[in-house]
């Protein structure tokens, strides 16, 4: 398993501070901290569906989350962000996208 960002505050900080990558599907937030495992935050707003769409989209990234967790370094807090087109979208385009943003950033190992 993976931990997860819980706090608004947490999310506040990601946002405010960290560096922002985007593809068709997902907006990929993240901020270097100082230690420990990475710590996600998915974010999925009602322009994308409504609860059950929402829901589903949540499902599937952090299923790509758990699935590629081991295949990243280590020590930031990352914040996820589903984009409207992201709502009637396959398991593997969702994890194609996860992986591309983690590629822009630098941090697949």
């Amino acid at each position: 398993m993976f931990e997860r960002l819980g706090k608004n505050s947490e999310f506040q900080k990601v946002y405010k501070t960290g560096k922002s990558k985007a593809n068709k599907y997902l907006v990929m937030v993240l901020v270097e901290r100082e230690s420990g495992p990475n710590r996600y935050g998915f974010s999925v707003s009602k322009k994308v569906g409504n609860s059950v769409v929402r829901h589903r989209v949540t499902r599937l990234l952090r299923e790509s989350v758990r699935r590629n967790d081991a295949r990243l370094e280590r020590s930031y807090n990352i914040v996820i962000v589903a984009r409207n087109t992201a709502k009637d979208k396959s398991f593997a385009e969702i994890d194609s996208a996860v992986c591309h943003l983690c590629k822009l950033h630098g941090i697949l190992k």
